[in-house]
């Protein structure tokens, strides 16, 4: 009987640090409720990453993200004084991760611009479909109910990083008159646009990638 009771114990402690979310959707949180270092600070991170994926901003509360990181709600504002602050925190490290994988991609691509250009969306598709969380919360679009303030800081994260593709498309051997910036929103919009009918077993991120500049430079050069 002792037995089963420690058992039982074990068994409600591990519970409590799991998350329902509001909606069937578990996410492990580590256990420990203080506010703790930069670790902590990365749990909430990664937490407030997986919700606003799966519950989108609006959606999450704070006392969610509390929950699913294993900390108590009070303990948020240790590390970020609002939710917004913390929106721009994952976002920004989505937009890290992307610039991360396409500047390795470019590093490695041979002289030619079209397949640099390629290799760069091929690390942007992989890291957007088969990278983590946050580099799914940099693709929605803004919520209107966001402050002006969070929307220009993400933006203005966002441009930065896109402007390693203008600068890759500004070099790309076109005839005719094209549109460049016209040319890059249709990119990211069919890029991005994958994570709500992509499926893993079926064309890897990379062959997608591949396809859609295909498809582009055939419409081109005709």
């Amino acid at each position: 009987m002792v037995k089963d009771n420690a058992h039982n114990d074990k068994k409600r402690q591990k519970d409590s640090r799991m998350d329902a979310a509001g909606d069937g959707t578990r996410v492990q949180a580590p256990s420990g409720t203080g506010r703790g270092g930069p670790s902590r600070r990365q749990d909430l991170l990664l937490a407030a990453a997986k919700l606003f994926t799966r519950k989108g901003y609006a959606g999450t509360s704070v006392r969610d993200i509390a929950r699913a990181a294993g900390m108590l709600p009070g303990s948020i504002y240790y590390h970020f004084p609002s939710k917004e602050a913390l929106l721009v925190a994952v976002h920004h490290q989505g937009v890290e991760l992307f610039r991360s994988a396409v500047e390795e991609a470019l590093a490695k691509a041979p002289a030619d611009p079209w397949l640099r250009f390629e290799g760069a969306c091929e690390a942007h598709m992989q890291a957007l479909l088969e990278g983590s969380e946050y580099t799914q919360v940099v693709t929605p679009e803004f919520s209107n109910k966001l402050s002006a303030k969070v929307r220009t800081k993400m933006i203005a994260d966002r441009d930065e990083y896109e402007a390693i593709f203008i600068e890759l498309i500004g070099a790309l051997p076109v005839t005719g008159t094209v549109d460049r910036t016209l040319f890059r929103l249709m990119l990211f919009g069919s890029l991005n646009w994958s994570i709500h009918w992509y499926r893993p077993g079926g064309h890897s991120p990379r062959q997608i990638a591949r396809y859609f500049v295909h498809f582009l430079r055939k419409g081109i050069d005709g």
